[in-house]
């Protein structure tokens, strides 16, 4: 039973060798770097990094992102009922009804949003 684990040994001794053989290898042969203020600012593009990194962004922003992918998600969910509708109402009534209720606190969800303001970028 142990010899047939011995090929998978030797594969993990053979990259654990090479990886360390790589990083052997480049601090052996690689070259220093050298430091001094041009090489170690930022590259912009060829633009001159002046002011703050990143700026700040609004939580709205933030807000409408997450209201997006919620739902973006749901029309996910809906996309293979959509798909098999004609089967399930063959059979029952009931996924019909299960959707329109899903599709209703959808709805809800979403008055609530706007009535809330989260989708106004203005305030």
């Amino acid at each position: 039973m142990p010899q047939d684990y011995l090929p998978v040994l030797f594969q993990v001794m053979i990259a654990i060798g090479f990886a360390v053989t790589t990083l052997v290898l480049s601090v052996v042969f690689g070259r220093a770097g050298r430091h001094n203020a041009t090489m170690d600012t930022a590259y912009e593009c060829g633009m001159l990094p002046v002011g703050q990194g990143s700026p700040r962004f609004s939580v709205k922003f933030y807000l409408v992102a997450m209201l997006f992918v919620l739902f973006d998600i749901e029309v996910v969910f809906m996309y293979p009922w959509a798909v098999q509708f004609r089967d399930l109402v063959a059979e029952s009534p009931v996924a019909l009804f299960s959707m329109t209720g899903f599709a209703g606190i959808l709805g809800v969800a979403y008055i609530y949003a706007l009535k809330k303001g989260a989708l106004s970028w203005k305030t």
